[in-house]
């Protein structure tokens, strides 16, 4: 028996009219097996009968979206099995992400990891039409200079900044997009590329790319927390992605923070979250400070990424003060980190985000042990926090995934019937 899909919660009937959902959930059963599974483990896990099973396997190996590979014994007698897995080049996804000081391309796998990518500077907008054809020619290269076949590319995914109108893919206002008002950017991608387009908010897009595209098990409560241009938060509720009324969850900036320390201190004093830990502002006051050059106190919140990363060069070469600063922004972060955990009983917090990436060194461990040391259900179970393992590119992977989700997830379950 392969325990990797000993869990699966989805079950499948056995009726004719249910065949694309039944699919589905053969496919997710596949998927959640990282060393394959045969049929007779998929008949187990999703309840329907051996004869289904086979038909559905047939469909799919005949779509290619599947492939036999290796064989494996019985616990009892019996003949060896043939694993199933899932094709790596039976679908590729196409993620954008769109970040104020960067825009990010990927195009994935079946298994939602990237074949290739590539990553430019966001433009400064006067006119957003030239940039949404620069988009648009992005999206083209990197699927003709990939060597995948266009025809297994099943769509585009864009990760946004909110506020976003999802269900009609216009980017509405993003506070740190400056000229990028009512973009109706799913639908020009879409008419341009001529392929299936989506759009959702850029935190929704991380805690995807997490459940889909990440090597470790993640629990079913947990947080992905953004650090990039602005700071946001992804959620995944008893195994839900949470969306909020216009799926644009996760705007945390204003989010009051402790800024005097452990609660028992008196006076406690508080500040918005974005006020004090987002990437400009800790250059500015860098530069108030005399850390950095006084033209940093200027930095604007698209030149964050880059400056960020002098501070991070000089605090890894022994600059006390410049580590002091990362420090304080991570106890910023921890802060509200620690009541979003409180609040929703987390038991995981991952952290990621092109800021992440220069901050970690000296962050990770001052929030984990903070969280650790203040966390209200500390009694009853461990609140992990780590980075995420997909690196800067995760909201962009998370666009790809979101795609994937679309076309192979399933969207529903209906009892069980048995054959």
């Amino acid at each position: 028996m392969n325990d990797a899909i000993a869990t699966t919660a989805l079950r499948g009937g056995n009726l004719p009219h249910l065949a694309d959902f039944n699919e589905t959930i053969v496919l997710e059963a596949i998927r959640r097996a990282t060393d394959g599974c045969s049929r007779v483990e998929l008949a187990r896990v999703t309840g329907l009968s051996g004869q289904t099973i086979t038909n559905i396997t047939r469909r799919l190996l005949a779509r290619e979206l599947i492939h036999e590979g290796g064989r494996t014994a019985p616990a009892g007698v019996g003949k060896p099995r043939t694993l199933l897995r899932l094709n790596p080049r039976g679908a590729h996804a196409v993620g954008v992400h769109i970040d104020p000081a960067s825009i990010t391309y990927v195009l994935l796998d079946f298994h939602g990891r990237p074949v290739a990518h590539t990553s430019h500077r966001t433009p400064s907008v006067t006119d957003v039409q030239p940039v949404l054809d620069e988009i648009t020619a992005h999206v083209e290269s990197l699927i003709s200079d990939s060597g995948v076949d266009r025809d297994r590319v099943i769509g585009v995914g864009i990760a946004s900044p909110g506020p976003i109108d999802v269900v009609n893919g216009v980017v509405l206002n993003p506070p740190l997009l400056p000229g990028w008002v009512n973009v109706p950017l799913r639908d020009h991608l879409q008419e341009q590329t001529g392929l299936p387009t989506i759009m959702d908010k850029d935190v929704i897009a991380g805690v995807v790319a997490e459940q889909w595209a990440a090597d470790a098990e993640h629990s079913r409560n947990f947080a992905f927390v953004y650090i990039g241009t602005g700071i946001g938060v992804g959620l995944v509720l008893d195994g839900h992605v949470v969306r909020g009324t216009s799926n644009n969850i996760g705007d945390i900036g204003l989010m009051p923070v402790s800024t005097t320390g452990d609660a028992g201190e008196s006076p406690r004093e508080f500040a918005a979250l974005g006020a004090v830990a987002s990437a400009h502002v800790v250059m500015r006051q860098a530069a108030r400070r005399g850390i950095l050059p006084a033209d940093f106190g200027e930095v604007q919140p698209a030149e964050a990424a880059a400056a960020f990363r002098v501070l991070r060069a000089l605090a890894d070469g022994g600059s006390p003060s410049a580590r002091e600063m990362l420090v304080e922004m991570a106890q910023y972060l921890a802060s509200g980190i620690l009541t979003i955990t409180n609040l929703l009983d987390l038991d995981r917090v991952l952290l990621g985000g092109p800021i992440w990436r220069e901050l970690a060194p000296y962050a990770l461990d001052v929030i984990g042990a903070e969280v650790d040391r203040r966390t209200v259900t500390g009694r009853l179970h461990e609140v992990t926090v780590s980075g995420t393992s997909l690196g800067d590119q995760v909201a962009a992977i998370g666009a790809g995934c979101l795609v994937l989700d679309q076309h192979f997830a399933p969207r529903f379950a209906p009892d069980t019937v048995r054959a």
